[in-house]
């Protein structure tokens, strides 16, 4: 393959100081078990969630974090807003070392960087009115209580909920599923924040009502020009929402490039059984067999080398030995033996 050069690079051809997050060589280990089964027995074990992964975020780009569950998207995104504490690795924001913020500092994080739940029936409190529901983080960063109902309103009107002073007085309960995932969508943009982590946004909602609240987060992100990570194991809404794609396998990125560029051709062997996954919208054409093997194997205990190399129809013995280098593909970075050799 001539037009493959190996390259220890991270995925984006941004420079540090051109990307809002950069992320190097991030972990993140949980001790699952015991302790005291530890010490006396080594019956505690160790899950990496995450497992040393390198990437950049551009102001401006929508980036997908696609796989399996258990793969360690949801993790990722919470180290991305400091929920978590990494186990090892640098995460940047604006040139800011998020493991140095405190006080002052991690309040204004707090307002740049928000969380958009994947469940609006338990986002909410259910004993609060959608008034008090979106006060409650223009409180929280100390906004004069004469300019909070404007601000409250703009975003409502921002996530196109018409006529919003009818939604002032009513409790979650009271609302739909579309309608509470544009109040927590609201919610997450009424601080003007600059970074949005989108944790599956529309699984819990009606198929009848996802392409109003995806067409909804997509318009909002271009207008504000906001940086954007959406989670999701779905291709064809990834597809739709993002110009970039990072595909992970058990904690780890197996390949990062142009969204359609991935749909189109995808490189490796895992991203290829995923687009092969994606249904076929004709009832009389049906799939091949997906070309990997088993189900994902036990976080507890990966195999060692590549983490996929024991469901990959293109396994070689250097794979159980020595875990793929990010190699250099067009615009893309694929982490397979199969490209650097």
């Amino acid at each position: 393959m001539n037009d493959t050069v190996p390259t220890d690079v991270t995925a984006s051809d941004a420079s540090a100081e051109k990307a809002l997050v950069t992320v190097e060589n991030v972990r993140m280990h949980f001790r699952v078990g015991s302790p005291l089964a530890a010490l006396v027995g080594g019956g505690a074990s160790v899950v990496k969630a995450v497992d040393g992964i390198d990437f950049q975020l551009r102001q401006g780009e929508s980036v997908g974090l696609l796989g399996e569950s258990g793969c360690g998207k949801t993790t990722t995104g919470r180290l991305l807003l400091k929920l978590m504490e990494p186990t090892a690795g640098r995460i940047g924001f604006d040139n800011q070392n998020l493991a140095d913020l405190s006080g002052a500092a991690l309040s204004a994080f707090r307002r740049k960087a928000q969380l958009i739940f994947q469940n609006p029936f338990e986002a909410l409190n259910p004993r609060f009115t959608i008034a008090r529901a979106l006060n409650e983080p223009i409180a929280n960063a100390k906004v004069p209580i004469g300019e909070r109902k404007e601000l409250i309103i703009r975003a409502m009107e921002l996530v196109r909920l018409s006529d919003p002073e009818q939604y002032l007085d009513r409790y979650p309960h009271q609302l739909s599923g579309g309608q509470l995932q544009r109040i927590v969508m609201a919610r997450a943009l009424i601080l003007e924040p600059s970074f949005i982590v989108a944790d599956e946004p529309v699984s819990m909602l009606d198929v009848s009502v996802r392409a109003g609240v995806l067409n909804v987060f997509r318009d909002v992100r271009e207008k504000l020009g906001l940086t954007a990570i959406y989670i999701s194991h779905d291709l064809a809404l990834v597809r739709y929402v993002c110009q970039r794609t990072i595909v992970m396998y058990l904690g780890r990125i197996v390949e990062d490039g142009p969204t359609e560029e991935i749909v189109r051709e995808p490189l490796h062997p895992y991203t290829k059984a995923l687009v092969a996954a994606v249904p076929i919208p004709r009832p009389d054409q049906s799939h091949e067999p997906l070309p990997i093997g088993r189900g994902a194997p036990d976080a507890r205990n990966p195999p060692s080398g590549c983490s996929f190399r024991d469901r990959c129809p293109l396994a070689h013995e250097r794979c159980a030995i020595e875990m793929p280098a990010p190699t250099r593909v067009g615009e893309r970075l694929v982490h397979c033996h199969i490209y650097d050799e």
